[in-house]
C-alpha cells in the first residue's frame, strides 16, 4: 500500500532513511520548513535553509530512495519571536512560494503563544490564502489545548479557506477543537506528540474524514517509518484496507493536490 508522508524533516536524516522509507511504501514525502535545533541569527540563514530543502533534498530523495519530495516554506513560530529578523524573513518568503516543488506554507502556528507568533501566523495565513496554497499549522508543545483553540480563533478571524489547512500534532486533548473547523486533522507519530496506538484509537472514535498521519522525522528520537508501521498496526487491528489507504494516502494526496505545484501522479 503506497504512502504519502506529509510532514518529514528529511534534511536531518541519512540517505539510508530515504531508502528504508521507500522500501516500506513511502512513495512521496512533504518536507516543511521547521526549527533547525538552534535559533537562527540572520534572515539569510533561513533563505539558505529554504534553498537546501527545495533543491538538494529533493534531488537526494530521488537519488537515494527514488522518492518524490516536495516542500512547504514558512517561518516557524519559535523564531517569529525575533521580530526584526522575522519581518525580513517574511518579506523574502513569497519568492520561494513560486518555486516548482514548493506546495504550501508551513509549518506555522504557535510555540509560546506570543503576540509576535500570532502576527507571523496571521501574515502567513494571508500569504497562503492569496496564492490558494495549502498550509501546515503547528500546535504548541506546551498549553496545547489553549493553543489549538487560539489557532482556530485566528483561522476563523482571518476568514481563510479552511479546507486548505491541516492542523497538525493533534492529541485526544485537541481533536474536538480541530474538528469544529473544516480543516484537515493531522496526527504526528512521534515521541511526546502521540503514539500510533493512541492515534488509531482516535480514528476509531472520530472517523477518517480529513484525517492523516505523519512522522515528523527529525534529529530527536523519531522514526521515518512511523507511518508505515501505523499502517500495519491498523491492518493488524482488522481495519479495511481501503480505510487505511484513506488515512495514509488518499487524504494527504487530496490535501496537497490543492496546490498547483503538486504534480505527483497516483500509482
Amino acid at each position: 500500500m503506497e504512502i504519502i508522508d506529509p510532514h518529514m524533516h528529511m534534511v536531518s536524516r541519512s540517505a539510508d532513511d530515504y531508502q528504508r522509507a521507500r522500501m516500506a511504501g513511502v512513495e512521496c514525502c512533504i518536507e516543511p520548513a521547521f526549527w533547525s535545533g538552534t535559533d537562527k541569527e540572520y534572515a539569510g540563514s533561513f533563505f539558505d535553509y529554504f534553498e537546501q530543502i527545495i533543491d538538494f533534498e529533493t534531488q537526494r530523495a530521488e537519488r537515494a530512495g527514488g522518492m518524490s519530495h516536495y516542500v512547504t516554506i514558512g517561518l516557524e513560530p519559535k523564531e517569529a519571536n525575533y521580530r526584526e529578523m522575522a519581518e525580513e524573513v517574511l518579506e523574502g518568503i513569497p519568492e520561494y512560494l513560486d518555486r516548482e516543488n514548493v506546495v504550501g506554507v508551513g509549518e506555522i502556528g504557535f510555540d509560546q503563544q506570543t503576540e509576535d507568533e500570532e502576527w507571523a501566523l496571521r501574515e502567513q495565513l494571508r500569504m497562503a490564502d492569496e496564492r490558494e496554497l495549502p498550509v501546515i499549522i503547528h500546535t504548541p508543545h506546551t498549553d496545547k489545548p489553549s493553543g489549538t483553540e487560539r489557532i482556530v480563533e485566528v483561522i476563523e478571524d482571518e476568514g481563510v479557506t479552511q479546507e486548505r489547512i491541516v492542523i497538525d500534532h493533534n492529541t485526544a486533548e485537541t481533536i474536538e477543537t480541530s474538528l469544529t473547523t473544516d480543516c484537515y486533522v493531522g496526527f504526528t507519530l512521534y515521541p511526546g506528540k502521540i503514539e500510533a496506538e493512541a492515534a488509531i484509537d482516535l480514528l476509531e472514535e472520530y472517523g477518517t474524514d480529513k484525517m492523516l498521519f505523519n512522522s515528523a522525522a527529525d534529529w530527536d528520537p523519531s522514526d521515518p517509518l512511523a507511518v508505515p508501521k501505523a499502517r500495519d498496526k491498523m491492518l493488524d487491528r482488522g481495519w479495511d484496507r481501503e480505510d487505511v489507504k484513506k488515512v495514509v494516502f488518499d487524504n494527504p494526496y487530496e490535501f496537497f493536490d490543492q496546490s498547483p505545484n503538486f504534480d505527483y501522479e497516483r500509482p
